[in-house]
């Protein structure tokens, strides 16, 4: 079940062989590896653009694929319009193109095995957790693990065809026609729901997301000492 690691690679040049439209705004990106080595789910790589004069740019996107996808990765990315990278991924990376990387990346935020679980994203902050999600299906592993996905529109939802019923999604602003469910902002009931006895939690999100997630955990009687967090800032 776990995955072993060797540390982190220097640069290499990545090709995109796949490029898939999540949200508006949102594209996974698959790409391959020459140097390819197993990552933990909750990983990022780095990526680097250089432009003709020599900038250089670089951030840092989160793995949402399972290391048991050998010998490639997937980067799931968030176009911001004053961004220096999202934006060229968005607007000009096609399949077959080839884009610098350098990792895996963060030995914290990270899924070991553990269960219970439970999952706590805001936004593209289910990107690292979708990775821990499917690294579960894919090993068959029967820890108990769910989802709190939080979401502002109807077409918020990244990875909507894999969102199933061991998660709880909601809608902050417009849920979609005849959505039943949970609407608004997450709250303490989403949190007692869960089993936290000797449960971890994973929480990515914005820095507000996050620390409001952080206290309903607490609140819930989750231990603070496996409650795991990890911010996005508004770079892209």
């Amino acid at each position: 079940m776990e995955v072993s690691q060797r540390a982190p690679g220097r640069w290499q040049i990545a090709t995109v062989t796949e490029v898939k439209r999540e949200t508006p705004r949102v594209k996974s990106f698959r790409l391959v590896l020459p140097m390819w080595m197993p990552h933990l789910p909750g990983q990022h790589y780095d990526v680097r653009l250089t432009a003709p004069d020599g900038y250089r740019a670089q951030r840092s996107y989160s793995v949402a694929s399972s290391p048991l996808e050998k010998g490639t990765v997937e980067l799931t990315i968030d176009r911001l319009a004053d961004g220096e990278v999202s934006p060229y991924f968005h607007d000009v990376v096609e399949v077959g193109d080839q884009v610098e990387v350098r990792g895996p990346f963060a030995s914290y935020f990270v899924w070991r095995g553990e269960s219970p679980v439970l999952l706590v994203g805001g936004g593209s902050g289910v990107v690292p957790l979708m990775a821990m999600l499917r690294h579960r299906r894919l090993t068959h592993d029967h820890g108990q693990m769910r989802l709190i996905y939080s979401v502002r529109h109807a077409d918020d939802v990244i990875f909507a065809g894999e969102i199933d019923g061991d998660a709880t999604l909601t809608f902050t602003r417009d849920a979609p026609p005849g959505w039943a469910g949970h609407t608004g902002h997450i709250d303490a009931g989403m949190f007692t729901a869960a089993d936290h006895s000797d449960g971890t939690v994973f929480i990515c999100g914005s820095n507000g997301f996050v620390e409001a997630a952080a206290d309903l955990a607490m609140t819930a009687g989750f231990d603070p000492a496996r409650i795991r967090t990890e911010r996005f800032g508004p770079t892209g």
